[in-house]
C-alpha cells in the first residue's frame, strides 16, 4: 500500500472514532436520569466517613469547612 493509502486509512479511522465519540456523547446526554436519582446531593455523614480524596463531593465539602 502506498503512503497515500495509509494516510487515507489513518484519516478515515480518526474520523470514524470522532463520529463514534460524538454519537455516544449525544446519546449519553439524552439518557434520562434513573428514578430515585433525580435529587442526589452530598451527604455530610457519609462523606466524613469515606476518605476518598479524589471525589468531587469530598473536595467540595473540605473547601466549605
Amino acid at each position: 500500500m502506498s503512503k497515500t493509502g495509509y494516510l487515507i486509512l489513518a484519516i478515515s479511522i480518526l474520523v470514524a472514532l470522532v463520529i463514534i465519540f460524538i454519537v455516544s456523547f449525544v446519546l449519553y446526554r439524552r439518557t434520562p436520569v434513573p428514578k430515585g436519582c433525580e435529587d442526589i446531593k452530598m451527604n455530610d455523614e457519609k462523606c466524613s466517613s469515606c476518605g476518598h480524596s479524589e471525589c468531587s463531593f469530598y473536595k467540595g465539602s473540605s473547601e466549605e469547612k
